[in-house]
C-alpha cells in the first residue's frame, strides 16, 4: 500500500478519493472542514454536516442477547510452532501444532512448511491427522501438489474446538516467549505471516464473506495510557507484528468528535478477520470437491499411526500433542466470548475497557482482554464464567449508552 492513498468507508477501500477531492492533507480524520470548494450540487463542503463525521451503527450490548457462552482453549508453546518431523515405525510424521492464539493466522504459512515436508520424498498418499485450522489447510495444500488425502479426527467441523476462536488476524498472539526462540524464529514467523495473509487475500470477496477487512476503534475515557508494562511474575510473549507494517495501514487518532462516541479518545486501525463459519465451510467444500475424506478416529499413542495405510502423516492435533506425542511443554491459554445475536448494520470492531468485539456474522464476540497476554494462562477450565460476561457487556452497554452524544 506504499505510495498509493486510501479513503475509508466502513470496511471498503477505493483509490485516492482525497486526492480527487482537492488533494486534502491526510490528517487521519475524514471531515471535510476547512474545505470551501463547492460540491457536485453547488454547496460548498464547508456547509456539509460533519458531526458525527464517521457513521457507525450502535451495538445493541444486553445479556438479553447473548445466546451463547463458549470457551476455547490455545495450544502454547514457549518454543513456539513444531514443525519438526520424526519417524514412527514405518510413518513419517511431520508436527503443524503449538501455534497460542495465532493458528487461524499463521495457518496458510505454516502448513506450507508442513506440507513441503511431507511431500519431499513424493508420496501419493498423505494422512491429516486434526481437522482444525492447521489440518485443514495442511490437506489442501498436500491435495494441490497430487496427493491424495485422508483427515482422520475425533472432530470435524464446526464441532472443533479452534471454531469457538475470535476470528481475528492474530499472527504473534501467544506465539511463543521471546527468550526462548532461537535466532532464525522471527524470519520464519514474518515468512508464515507473510504466506498467510497472500492466501486469505485470494478469499477476499467470495461469498459469504470468509474473510474480509474490517475497521477497529480502540475507545478510550481518557489519554491512551501507552504500553502495558510487564508485572514483575509475568512472562515476555515475542511480538513481531510490526514486521508486517508495510501491508497494514496505520492506525490514526481521530479528531475528537468525529465519531458517535463523543468526546472519547478514539483510534482507529484496520485488520483482517475470518467468518469461521463461512471460512470453515469454504474450507471443507474445496477439500471434499478435490476428493478429500474425513474419518472419525483416536489415537492413544504414536504408534497408533503405524496402522494407517499412509505412512507419511501431519500432525495437527493442537493440545492433543501433549497427550499423543508428550509434549509437555504445551500449555493451554483459556479464552472466552459471550456471542451477541448477529447485527448485519454492525460491521466494525471495537475495543474498551478490556473488552474487544468482533463483528462476526454468526455472532458478535465479546471477550475480555485485560490483563495481557497472562490472561488465562496455564487454565485449562472449559466451564463458562457468566460474570465475566455480564462484566464485559455491560461495560459495552455503558459505551453505547452515550452513543451518538457529541
Amino acid at each position: 500500500m506504499r505510495g498509493a492513498y486510501y479513503f475509508r468507508v466502513g470496511a471498503h477501500f477505493s483509490l485516492d478519493r482525497r486526492a480527487l477531492l482537492g488533494g486534502m492533507a491526510a490528517t487521519g480524520g475524514l471531515g471535510l472542514a476547512g474545505c470551501t470548494a463547492p460540491g457536485a450540487n453547488g454547496v460548498a463542503l464547508s456547509n456539509l454536516p460533519t458531526s458525527p463525521r464517521i457513521n457507525l451503527a450502535p451495538l445493541r450490548a444486553s445479556m438479553e442477547r447473548v445466546f451463547d457462552i463458549s470457551v476455547c482453549l490455545r495450544p502454547f508453546r514457549p518454543a513456539g510452532p513444531r514443525l519438526d518431523t520424526e519417524q514412527v515405525g514405518d510413518t513419517l510424521v511431520v508436527h503443524n501444532y503449538g501455534h497460542g492464539g495465532s493458528g487461524w493466522s499463521l495457518s496458510w504459512g505454516s502448513s506450507a512448511i508442513a506440507a513441503r515436508k511431507a511431500l519431499a520424498g513424493s508420496p501419493a498418499s498423505v494422512a491429516v491427522i486434526g481437522c482444525g485450522p492447521l489440518g485443514m489447510t495442511s490437506a489442501i495444500l498436500a491435495q494441490s501438489s497430487g496427493a491424495k488425502v485422508t483427515i482422520y479426527a475425533r472432530e470435524s467441523m464446526p464441532d472443533v474446538p479452534s471454531i469457538r476462536a475470535t476470528g481475528s488476524f492474530t499472527p504473534d498472539s501467544r506465539i511463543a516467549l521471546a527468550d526462548q526462540v532461537d535466532a532464525g524464529f522471527p524470519d520464519l514467523w514474518e515468512q508464515m505471516a507473510r504466506t498467510s495473509l497472500k492466501r486469505f487475500g485470494s478469499l477476499l470477496g467470495l461469498a459469504g464473506d470468509p474473510v474480509r477487512w474490517i475497521d477497529r476503534y480502540l475507545v478510550s475515557d481518557g489519554p491512551p495510557a501507552g504500553p502495558r508494562q510487564r508485572g514483575p511474575d509475568e512472562l515476555h510473549f515475542a511480538a513481531y507484528f510490526s514486521r508486517l507494517r508495510d501491508v497494514f495501514p496505520r492506525a490514526e487518532t481521530l479528531p475528537s468528535g468525529a465519531t458517535p462516541f463523543g468526546e472519547a479518545v478514539v483510534r482507529r486501525e484496520s485488520n483482517i478477520m475470518f467468518n469461521l463459519a463461512s471460512y470453515t465451510h469454504t474450507l471443507l467444500t474445496a477439500f471434499r470437491g478435490a476428493g478429500g475424506r474425513v474419518e472419525r478416529r483416536e489415537f492413544h499413542v504414536p504408534g497408533d499411526l503405524t496402522a494407517l495405510p499412509e505412512k507419511v502423516v501431519i500432525n495437527c492435533t493442537g493440545l492433543g500433542a501433549k497427550a499423543l506425542f508428550g509434549d509437555q511443554t504445551l500449555v493451554p491459554v483459556r479464552g472466552q466470548i459471550a456471542w451477541l445475536i448477529p447485527q448485519r448494520e454492525f460491521d466494525y470492531g471495537v475495543n474498551y475497557r478490556g473488552v474487544n468485539v468482533v463483528p462476526r456474522t454468526d455472532g458478535i464476540c465479546v471477550q475480555a482482554v485485560s490483563g495481557g497476554d497472562m490472561r488465562g494462562y496455564g487454565d485449562e477450565s472449559l466451564a463458562p464464567n457468566r460474570q465475566e460476561a455480564e462484566e464485559s457487556v455491560a461495560a459495552l452497554a455503558a459505551l453505547y449508552a452515550r452513543f451518538g452524544q457529541v
